[in-house]
Formats: C-alpha cells, sequence, structure tokens
C-alpha cells in the first residue's frame, strides 16, 4: 500500500503546499482521497497516474473539492470510458452534482454519486473495505478507514516436508487454502503447517475535524493515521472555533488508539515556512512514527508483521 500525499495544506493553497488530497495505490486499486483545487496537477507532478474510479470527499468546503471539475474534464478529454463513482456524505448530491457540470456539459464517461454515513461499508474491495466513519466538522462531514481482511497465515514448509514428508507440490497450495489432504495414510490438517491469521493494515484519514471518539475507535491499532493538525497548540481556541485539531490533538487521538504511524496534514498558511511548532507539539504526547505530511512525500505502509 503506497500512500501519496498530494495537497497538505489547509484552507488555501501556498507556493508549497496545494488544497487536501491523498492518493492511496492499495494492490493496483488506485483511490483519491478528498480533491482539492490543482489535484490533478499534483497527480501529475508527483506520478500517480491518472487511474482513479473511486473519489472519497470528506466534506464539500472548497479545499476539499474544487479539484473535482478539472479532474473530471481532464478525463473527458483523455476519452475515459471507465465509470467513476464519487462518495460523498449524506446530503451533498446537489453540490457534487453541481461541480460535475460546472461547465454546462456532463462528463461522457458514466459518474455516479454516492451519498455515505458513517458506519456505511463505502467500498467492498478485493481484500478490503472502505468504511465511513463519523468526524465533527462545521458541516457535514465523514472521515475514511481502509481496512484490510485478514491474510492467511505463514507456510512452514520445513514441518511439512521435513517432518511430515509431505513433498512440495498441489498438497501445499491445498493446505494453505485451509483444506485438509491425506498423506501416508493419514489426514494432515492445515493446522499442523499453516500458521494463525496474520492481519491486514488499515489506513484512517480524517478531513477536517475536532478529534472525536469515533476516530479513536476507528483507528484502533491502525497502521496509519492521517489527521487534521491545523493549528499549533497556542492556536487551540481557533481549532475550537473552526472546528478543526491542534496537532497535540491529533497525537493524543493517535496515543489513545495506538496507531504505528501518525501524519499531520491541513497546515495552516501561518507554519508556510515552517511547520516544526507542529511536530513538537505532537511528540510532546505521542511516542510513535509522528511527521508532518509534505506534498509529494510518498509513504509504503507495511504490514504490521513486517515492522522492524
Amino acid at each position: 500500500m503506497r500512500v501519496t500525499f498530494l495537497g497538505t495544506s489547509g484552507a488555501v493553497p501556498t507556493t508549497e503546499r496545494n488544497p487536501s488530497a491523498v492518493f492511496v495505490n492499495r494492490d493496483g486499486d488506485k483511490l483519491l482521497f478528498d480533491c482539492g483545487e490543482g489535484t490533478q496537477r499534483q497527480m501529475m507532478r508527483f506520478g500517480t497516474g491518472f487511474a482513479v474510479e473511486h473519489v472519497f470527499v470528506t466534506h464539500t468546503h472548497g479545499d476539499h473539492v474544487l479539484g473535482l471539475p478539472g479532474l473530471l474534464q481532464t478525463w473527458d478529454f483523455n476519452e475515459r470510458d471507465a465509470p467513476v463513482a464519487i462518495h460523498a456524505p449524506a446530503g451533498t448530491r446537489g453540490v457534487i452534482e453541481n461541480l460535475v457540470s460546472v461547465t454546462g456539459e456532463h462528463p461522457s464517461y458514466p459518474v455516479r454519486i454516492n451519498q455515505v454515513s458513517p458506519g456505511d461499508v463505502v467500498l467492498d474491495g478485493d481484500g478490503y473495505e472502505v468504511r465511513a466513519i463519523r468526524t465533527e466538522h462545521r458541516c457535514v462531514a465523514v472521515g475514511y478507514t481502509l481496512v484490510e481482511a485478514d491474510r492467511k497465515g505463514r507456510f512452514d514448509r520445513e514441518t511439512a516436508e521435513n517432518e511430515l514428508g509431505i513433498p512440495p507440490g498441489p498438497k501445499y497450495s491445498k493446505l494453505h487454502r485451509g483444506e485438509p489432504v491425506e498423506h501416508d495414510g493419514r489426514t494432515v490438517q492445515p493446522s499442523e503447517v499453516v500458521g494463525p491469521d496474520r492481519p491486514g493494515r488499515t489506513l484512517v484519514y480524517t478531513g477536517d475535524t475536532r478529534p472525536v471518539d469515533a476516530v479513536v475507535e476507528a483507528s484502533e491499532g491502525a497502521d496509519l493515521l492521517i489527521h487534521d493538525a491545523t493549528f499549533a497548540e497556542d492556536w487551540a481556541d481557533r481549532a475550537r472555533q473552526t472546528a478543526h485539531s491542534t496537532a497535540r490533538e491529533a497525537a493524543t487521538v493517535a496515543r489513545e488508539a495506538g496507531v504505528a504511524q501518525l501524519a499531520l496534514t491541513h497546515v495552516s498558511t501561518r507554519y508556510g515556512g515552517d511547520a516544526s511548532p507542529l511536530l513538537t507539539d505532537a511528540r510532546d504526547v505521542f511516542d510513535g512514527e509522528c511527521f508532518v505530511a509534505e506534498d509529494g512525500q510518498r509513504l509504503d505502509v507495511p504490514f504490521p508483521d513486517e515492522e522492524s
């Protein structure tokens, strides 16, 4: 699973940061979370490609959706014929429809608008799900979790071959699939050579939000939490007024959830030259891997059992 941060700025772009957009390549499935102004140029600049089938919108403030009209039009110019699904919070269909047809023309390829609510399974993918979670902002909003299914346990070839005398071949595949096999007059059970199921990965993207229990619950044990961290702690009052989070609050969520990595994003323009105050605040309360996301940054998310 590779994450590319296409836009990490707050409400307006800066010379270094675009508005919100995160691209996720999950084993070949290309997913886009939010689509702020200039997202399509960031996709070209950072080499993600345009082969996106699902766009997940957290809310319809301009810095999260104004990139949609341009991207949709470019797909049309590129003679796209594959359908695209735009997932957005319940009650925002009209806004998304207006963005799709803002030029007065509708794309020539199918565009499906799917309204979602917290708790919904938004996408049932091959070996993973994307679910909507509750967040708290100044408008109707959701966050999203990408949750992979458990993987098969490791196959113990040494036991199979040396202790049980089963030669490499089709019986190995059957045992790894969970099917017993007959060998030397007895039934060999999968549990004799296959370890316990191994967990998949979990990624959480909050969009704009205050710190809320629902995000803590959804992030429990997550491999990567991408959380609103608009302000440093000395602007905590402003964070509350605008329904954003401070970096310290984001880090508190990460600590309570026990996540492996925390990415701080939606950075206010007041930190355009130096975002270190955000990182300092976060590290005061969270001792896991933590960083302020930068435009163009790529992150490969390992499986939990592959971490060093």
